[in-house]
């Protein structure tokens, strides 16, 4: 026995020594209930809970774990579609209004609050109106200059802002026929024909200028609306300007 440890050189205590493995059931019987009791912990976090009660050793406790596949599953869960209703689409001039408010200042730092109207249907811009606060009085005075302008339209979509969402704004436009379009909270996209105008008003008239005085942003702001109505080519209008499209389109229908 000495030479034969000697020729494959190790100690005879070495060859004498007889493993006594600890028996593990009692710990993986933890670790399996804290696995099934939290199905989202690592072997880590199951460490952590059982040494609370005893020490374990972590590199013992990771042993057993992948010894026995306890590995965290991977959750997908399956959400349910929800079926999203259809937006309403503008199928004609006066069918659909979207408005909403864009904010700027003056040189001196007061605040501007321009309410905007547009025609979703021929991209008309129908007001950019100017003042230094909003109020529903304010909504209702533009609105009920433009209705005597062109008419009501059949559907006026817009944010949940305070102004459009007042009992005062909604109570008028019952009276006068117009059926309101709220849009989600927190989804600007839903009113995206608006949103695009607006951003259009503030690349192409707001961020080229300062205003001076409230006067001055009045008469700038209305010279671009005749500019983008009359003159500025839209692209999803085939490149016509608002007007000429909707006069394209009611010389189209009176054939």
């Amino acid at each position: 026995m000495r030479r034969a440890c000697a020729l494959v050189q190790i100690h005879r205590s070495t060859f004498h020594y007889v493993a006594h493995p600890t028996d593990d059931t009692p710990l993986l019987e933890q670790m399996q209930h804290l696995a099934t009791q939290y199905p989202r912990y690592g072997y880590r976090r199951i460490n952590a809970v059982l040494n609370r009660n005893e020490k374990v050793n972590q590199k013992r406790v990771r042993r057993l774990w992948r010894l026995h596949r306890m590995q965290v599953r991977r959750v997908v869960r399956k959400r349910v579609r929800r079926t999203r209703p259809e937006r309403l689409q503008a199928a004609y001039p006066g069918h659909i209004w979207a408005y909403d408010f864009v904010e700027d200042a003056l040189a001196d730092g007061t605040p501007l609050r321009i309410l905007t109207v547009m025609d979703e249907f021929t991209r008309e811009g129908l007001a950019l109106d100017v003042a230094l606060t909003t109020s529903a009085e304010r909504v209702i005075g533009v609105l009920t200059t433009l209705v005597g302008q062109h008419g009501a339209p059949a559907h006026l979509r817009s944010d949940n802002g305070a102004e459009f969402v007042a009992h005062a704004v909604q109570s008028w436009l019952a009276q006068c026929g117009v059926q309101t379009l709220y849009i989600e909270p927190g989804k600007p996209w839903q009113n995206g024909k608006e949103e695009r105008f607006n951003g259009t008003v503030r690349d192409e008239c707001l961020n080229l200028h300062v205003f001076t005085s409230l006067v001055e942003a009045c008469v700038r702001l209305g010279a671009f609306r005749h500019h983008y109505n009359t003159d500025r080519p839209h692209s999803q209008l085939g490149y016509l300007t608002p007007l000429a499209f909707k006069a394209a389109w009611y010389e189209t229908q009176a054939k």
